[in-house]
């Protein structure tokens, strides 16, 4: 896969490298601060929902580029290992997201407080542990996956 000549992995890469923490980062606002989800709810589950198809590009485009480059196979297969378990969490933190925004409840916009939500009892408190761990877990694969690559490219 590529665009203009160049390779679609390292331009993918990218992505994710800058979306995934902010996406783990923004959940773990989304956890820990109530009277911000009613303006985090929904960039959270967007963000979510890119990091993982980019994650799942980023993948598909990486074992195009070794299917063109099979020299290379020795030398990325740390980094291709990360990056297949940084898609799977990414995709398993799209259901945490989802799950957050539809439990915790928080405050509303409005100075009347209309459109509060309460946090939904156990499901609540359940969706909080598995998003704070989600975002806890993205943040650290993308760190280690871009790691193992930049090590691969810059020695």
């Amino acid at each position: 896969m590529e665009i203009n000549g160049l390779p679609l992995h390292p331009l993918v890469v990218h992505a994710v490298v800058v979306l995934g923490p902010l996406a783990g980062l923004t959940g773990l606002a989304y956890a820990f601060v109530p009277r911000w989800r009613w303006l985090l709810r929904w960039p959270l589950v967007a963000l979510s929902l890119v990091v993982a198809v980019t994650a799942f590009v980023a993948v598909q485009a990486g074992d195009s580029l070794l299917d063109a480059r099979p020299e290379l196979e020795p030398l990325v297969e740390t980094h291709e290992e990360r990056g297949e378990l940084l898609r799977n969490w990414s995709l398993s933190f799209v259901i945490d997201a989802a799950l957050a925004a539809w439990a915790l409840g928080g405050g509303s916009a409005l100075a009347s407080g209309r459109g509060a939500r309460d946090t939904k009892g156990v499901i609540g408190w359940i969706a909080m542990v598995l998003l704070v761990l989600g975002s806890i877990g993205l943040v650290v694969l993308v760190f280690l996956a871009g790691d193992s690559g930049a090590q691969v490219v810059w020695g």
